[in-house]
């Protein structure tokens, strides 16, 4: 038994580049253990995700879908996977890492028994026995690899280090399967959800984030400065702790350690000094472009460009100049 299962979260109208990461690290995987991948797409838009997730070179492309998963529980999701996995063998059952699976992974598990790695970054072997893999501990200061010596192993990956996989030649197979009953638990409904709107892109989406720090003066003075930069490049907004802690912006917009770990191809640090913890959630960005006063500032350690400036003359000019070549 050498083969991997990627479960995937069908609650969008299309696969997000987190989905698309995890199949990545599904067929690396499966390369180092010499088997196949597979996927679960689970929840209601399963059926009409397919055909998409049929292209990424999986063997097989599984849907599930029913009443109790239209709204995201653990307990109902946890409970779903466990009973798709009854009587059937993969060596890996992984996920992206996400807030729906920090929290109804650990609890499958729990379910199946069977020990788990979270946020990793790198597989080194696998094997039918035991899977070998690298992940960040210590704010990304140290890397730790962990062995898990057990038939069956649970992983979510960090979604930032994996490449979406090669577009396959045949399209894979897709079976529908049936979901059991009373998935959800009995103490548990869900009530509603709170989410808020925005005509900017989603930040774990973005290929360009415009990241705002304490050294912007909130909402009153630098911050809609660079929002204007963000939408003149059609960027999303982001944000370091510190902000987020003064009431500035909103914790969904959070970058970091504590936040959200982000990648996107261009990420724009403004008025921020780079603490560790910030750098742990955006230092595999493919471009950072730095803008500070301090020239010592921790930011331009990992920064590609940098300008040292008063942000407050600098991102007025660079957003009309970018304005003349239209974005």
């Amino acid at each position: 038994m050498t083969d991997t299962l990627v479960v995937i979260q069908a609650a969008a109208a299309e696969l997000s580049k987190s989905d698309l990461s995890a199949a990545g690290f599904g067929s690396q995987a499966a390369s180092a253990a010499g088997g196949a991948y597979d996927i679960l797409l689970l929840g209601p838009m399963a059926s009409s995700l397919s055909s998409t997730a049929a292209g990424l070179g999986a063997r097989t492309v599984f849907t599930m879908s029913s009443g109790e998963l239209e709204a995201y529980t653990a307990e109902a999701y946890a409970s779903a996977v466990e009973a798709f996995l009854e009587g059937r063998s993969w060596r890996l059952v992984a996920a992206a890492t996400s807030s729906s699976t920090k929290e109804y992974f650990p609890r499958l598990a729990a379910l199946l028994d069977v020990p788990m790695a979270s946020d990793v970054l790198k597989v080194e072997s696998s094997d039918s026995q035991r899977v070998v893999f690298t992940r960040a501990v210590f704010v990304g200061n140290l890397l730790a690899t962990v062995e898990l010596e057990a038939p069956r192993a649970l992983v979510t990956c960090r979604a930032s280090e994996f490449e979406p996989p090669a577009a396959a030649a045949e399209p894979s197979a897709i079976h529908e399967v049936e979901a059991p009953s009373e998935l959800a638990h009995p103490g548990k409904s869900f009530v509603g959800i709170e989410a808020a709107s925005s005509d900017r892109p989603d930040l774990k989406e973005a290929d360009i984030i415009v990241s705002v720090g304490r050294g912007t003066r909130g909402l009153e003075e630098g911050i809609p400065l660079c929002e204007k930069l963000a939408d003149t490049l059609g960027a999303a907004l982001g944000a370091t702790r510190a902000v987020v802690d003064a009431g500035w912006m909103a914790n969904e917009f959070q970058i970091g350690q504590t936040g959200k770990i982000v990648a996107p191809e261009v990420y724009i640090a403004i008025g921020l000094s780079g603490s560790i913890q910030h750098l742990a959630g955006m230092r595999n960005s493919k471009t950072i472009v730095a803008i500070n006063t301090d020239p010592e500032a921790p930011i331009f350690d990992v920064a590609d460009f940098g300008l040292v400036a008063d942000l407050f003359d600098a991102v007025p000019e660079l957003t009309a100049a970018l304005e003349k070549r239209g974005g």
